[in-house]
């Protein structure tokens, strides 16, 4: 049976950089390099792909700082001496077999969910994805799972219910509501992740949301119809692009167990 095993990169070997209280060197830089391959020789090993996509944000600017330039300002930067050792690890993914896929202007979230998509949409098998960003989990609603590497933690729809109190299909909207200061999306003011699952529990989608907040005279009505343009750049930035011009094909992310 055919499986797509989709990798964050970045998500796994800044945990392993980070995870090293030592000060920022090369030799640091180079031990998350080693972690980081021999986590993918174990996820290689526990899910057993005949696909394998290792997605890497290539940096600098995206389409989501062109809509919002603050997106991302407050996010710290990689460290030198990370990023000097990325073609290093680049290289050794590739003697593994793995062919890493990282493309400017778009991030590696965008990169999967193209992949992820298409993936479903031909029903080609099991699509498992290893990432931790909460956008991403959008892609449950069309069958894919999600292992989380630190924790050996399996999350599923229910998984996602239960924790959010919204199914995946409407965690962009309950992104959008509630924001992300770390990523810098704006969200609307006061509302959190409780308030934003009720009102999408009670209204669906933003559309309609914005249409019931028309006739809440509350605090919350009035701030939804004040801060509209916001909520909505919100769902755009939480969006992820599933049309991704990548260049590349099934063959070339075939993966043969050695």
């Amino acid at each position: 049976m055919r499986k797509l095993l989709a990798i964050d990169g970045l998500y796994i070997t800044r945990r392993m950089y980070e995870a090293n209280k030592d000060p920022d060197s090369p030799e640091k830089a180079e031990a998350a390099v080693r972690n980081t391959v021999a986590a993918m020789r174990k996820l290689l090993s526990m899910h057993q792909p005949t696909h394998v996509l290792p997605a890497f944000d290539f940096g600098g600017t995206t389409w989501r700082n062109e809509i919002h330039p603050r997106y991302r300002e407050n996010r710290a930067p990689m460290p030198q001496a990370l990023k000097d050792a990325l073609p290093m690890l680049y290289e050794r993914l590739h003697e593994l077999g793995l062919h890493v896929v990282s493309q400017p202007g778009v991030e590696a979230d965008d990169v999967i969910a193209t992949v992820i998509s298409r993936w479903l949409r031909e029903d080609r098998g099991a699509a498992v994805v290893v990432a931790n960003d909460k956008d991403t989990y959008i892609l449950m609603a069309q069958g894919a799972l999600f292992y989380e590497y630190f924790t050996g933690e399996w999350r599923d729809q229910a998984w996602v219910q239960e924790k959010y109190g919204v199914p995946p299909l409407h965690m962009p909207d309950l992104l959008a509501l509630c924001g992300d200061d770390t990523d810098g999306v704006p969200g609307v003011t006061g509302i959190g992740v409780k308030k934003a699952a009720k009102l999408v529990q009670s209204y669906g989608d933003l559309d309609g949301i914005m249409a019931g907040a028309g006739i809440l005279k509350d605090r919350i009505g009035e701030t939804l119809r004040k801060e509209k343009e916001l909520l909505f750049l919100s769902r755009d930035l939480v969006h992820l692009k599933t049309d991704v011009q990548l260049g590349i094909t099934w063959k070339t992310l075939a993966y043969d167990m050695v």
